[in-house]
C-alpha cells in the first residue's frame, strides 16, 4: 500500500528523489539537514514514519564525506522514530572502488561503508552498477544489484547506426560489463590493452579487435577524471575507428574531466544520472553530453521491494 511508502532524500542528489516519486505517485518526504555552530550535522524527520516502509535516496558524490554521514545520521533517525524497514538506496556507491587489500596497509574501505550502513539502521540496499560486483556481498542485509545497462544500449538503439559499431572495453577488467552491452546492442568488442605503470600513470597498448572505419563506443561503469577515456579515445583514432562515442553509469566527471572531454576528439558521451551534474559542468560539454534518467528503474525497483515482488524480473 502506497500510503505506507515513504521517500527521503540527502543533498546529493534530490532531483532524482524527486522524479523517482513523480513516477511512483507520491511527494517527496520532508527531512531538515543542517549544520551546528561547531559544524556537526543535524538531521530531523520532519514527518511521522512509525511502522512506514522508508527508502532513502542519496549517492556517495562529492563532497563524498558529508554526504555519506547525512545517510548515516538520517538512517540512525529513522530507526530512532520506528520507521518498520530502511532501504539505503545509493545510485553511485563510490567506495565499490575500494573492495580488496591490492597495497599493505590499507582498509578495504568498501566494506567498512556496508558495516557503517547496517550499523546505522539500513536493512536492505538498493544500488546500482556497483565497480566491483564482489562489494555486493560486503553487506550483511539483503542487497538489489541493478544495472542501467540496458537504460544506456536502448538509447543508443534508438539514436544510432548499429550495423557499423564496435562496443570498447577500456581494459581487460571492464571486458565483461561491456560483454553484457554488446550483447544486448548485437554488437562485436573490443578490448584496449591497458597497462598501469603507477597510481597515475596509464600506458594504452593496442586495440584487440577491429576498430578501423568502424563506429566505436567506449562502455566504462564510471567516468571520473577521465584519464582513462581519454587515453582510450587517442588510441581509437590511432587505430583509425570512424567515430568515437562513450557511454556510462556514473558521470563523476571530477577532477579535469570536463576539460579532457570538451577537448578530446569524441562524438558523444551518455551518462545515466545516477550522480547529479551541475549545470555548469553540463553547459560546457553542451552537445556533447546526453543525461539519461534512471527514475523510471529505480522507481520500479522501489515499488516491487515495497510489494514483494521480484526485482530481479526487471531484467528478466
Amino acid at each position: 500500500m502506497k500510503h505506507a511508502l515513504k521517500i527521503f532524500a540527502g543533498n546529493a542528489n534530490e532531483a532524482l528523489a524527486r522524479e523517482i516519486c513523480h513516477r511512483l505517485g507520491l511527494s517527496l518526504s520532508r527531512i531538515e539537514i543542517s549544520r551546528f555552530s561547531n559544524d556537526n550535522l543535524h538531521v530531523q524527520i520532519l514527518e511521522n514514519v512509525r511502522e512506514r516502509d522508508v527508502f532513502v535516496v542519496q549517492s556517495f558524490t562529492a563532497p563524498v564525506n558529508d554526504h555519506i554521514m547525512e545517510l548515516l545520521i538520517t538512517l540512525d533517525a529513522l530507526r530512532s522514530a520506528s520507521a518498520q524497514r530502511i532501504t539505503a538506496v545509493i545510485p553511485y556507491y563510490s567506495y565499490a572502488r575500494s573492495d580488496k587489500k591490492d597495497k599493505p596497509r590499507i582498509s578495504i574501505a568498501g566494506r567498512l561503508m556496508a558495516d557503517m550502513l547496517v550499523t546505522a539502521g539500513a536493512d536492505r540496499v538498493l544500488t546500482m552498477d556497483l565497480h566491483a560486483d564482489q562489494v555486493h556481498g560486503f553487506f550483511s542485509v539483503p542487497v538489489d544489484h541493478l544495472t542501467a545497462i540496458p537504460v544506456i544500449a536502448d538509447h543508443f538503439r534508438q539514436h544510432y547506426d548499429l550495423s557499423n559499431m564496435v562496443a570498447v572495453a577500456t581494459d581487460a577488467g571492464g571486458a565483461k560489463r561491456v560483454g553484457r552491452f554488446s550483447e544486448r546492442l548485437g554488437i562485436p568488442m573490443a578490448i584496449i590493452d591497458k597497462r598501469r605503470i603507477d597510481d597515475t600513470t596509464v600506458s594504452q597498448g593496442q586495440v584487440v579487435g577491429d576498430v578501423h572505419g568502424r563506429d566505436t563506443v567506449i562502455f566504462e561503469d564510471e567516468i571520473s577524471t577521465a584519464g582513462t577515456l581519454a587515453a582510450t579515445i587517442g588510441t581509437l583514432r590511432e587505430a583509425g575507428a570512424r567515430s568515437i562515442h562513450a557511454g556510462a553509469v556514473h558521470g563523476v566527471l571530477c577532477g579535469p574531466a570536463i576539460e579532457r572531454l570538451r577537448e578530446a576528439p569524441i562524438d558523444s558521451i551518455v551518462v545515466a544520472d545516477t550522480v547529479h551534474i551541475a549545470p555548469e559542468k553540463r553547459e560546457q560539454l553542451k552537445e556533447k553530453l546526453t543525461v539519461l534518467t534512471i527514475a523510471p528503474l529505480l522507481a520500479s525497483a522501489i515499488e516491487r521491494i515495497h510489494s514483494g515482488a521480484s526485482v530481479g524480473a526487471l531484467f528478466a
